[in-house]
């Protein structure tokens, strides 16, 4: 079964394409063992884990265990997953119930997440490391190529942490505007540390990933400037 390339980043065909569909399977479907992606996200959380430790220890040889964990610790993070599911669309290909479906459970961050990580391990089973491998550096390169700039796990908590170092107030998020339809809304978030300031906007399909959205962009401008 040929994957489309747009998902993977490169030609591949699946030699198992039960894996595949898996993979791609929510548990809301899946009425059997091994017929979702949950075992097989549990095998790719796994191999991210390798590939991403292995990468970041060749590439910063200087750097203490300390950091190199954080920085670990936000490539494989929930937030960090969705973000990269998104960027290939990966919630069109999930195989979901109607109701799951209608509640927007195809861009869901936990449900996007999972299945990434069950993608990667139905790569791994199929095609073995070196596939799998070809994966994550392919569709992380975004997020590792700014990884010295650190790509908050928890944007929010880390922008909070910050701008109390700095002596500010704490954040300011306002919704700004509701688009869509019920079942596929778009949230607009805002974001200040500073009433005098304007309010950093970003976009989500829930309050929740807009609000982090506008975190890590606020985090990356205040680093950029050094004060509040």
């Amino acid at each position: 079964m040929t994957v489309d390339k747009e998902l993977l980043g490169f030609d591949y065909t699946f030699k198992n394409s039960t894996l595949l569909k898996s993979a791609l399977t929510h548990p809301s479907v899946g009425k059997k063992v091994n017929e979702d992606y949950e075992r097989l996200e549990f095998l790719g959380d796994r191999v991210l884990g390798l590939v991403t430790a292995d990468y970041l220890y060749r590439h910063f040889p200087y750097e203490q265990e300390g950091i190199l964990s954080k920085k670990m610790a936000s490539l494989v993070s929930r937030f960090s997953l969705a973000k990269v599911a998104r960027k290939i669309d990966l919630g069109s290909h999930l195989h979901m119930a109607a109701g799951e479906k209608k509640t927007g459970g195809a861009y869901r961050e936990s449900n996007l997440s999972n299945a990434l990580e069950a993608l990667i391990g139905a790569l791994y089973l199929d095609g073995g490391m070196a596939i799998a491998e070809a994966f994550i550096l392919s569709r992380w390169a975004f997020l590792l190529t700014n990884i010295q700039d650190y790509y908050f796990a928890d944007p929010k908590s880390a922008l909070q942490e910050y701008v109390q170092k700095k002596g500010g107030p704490l954040p300011e998020y306002v919704l700004l505007k509701t688009e869509g339809e019920q079942h596929n809304p778009l949230f607009t978030i805002g974001v200040r540390c500073n009433q005098k300031e304007a309010f950093t906007e970003a976009q989500g399909k829930s309050r929740q990933i807009a609000e982090k959205e506008a975190a890590t962009i606020l985090l990356h401008k205040l680093m950029g400037k050094g004060s509040l």
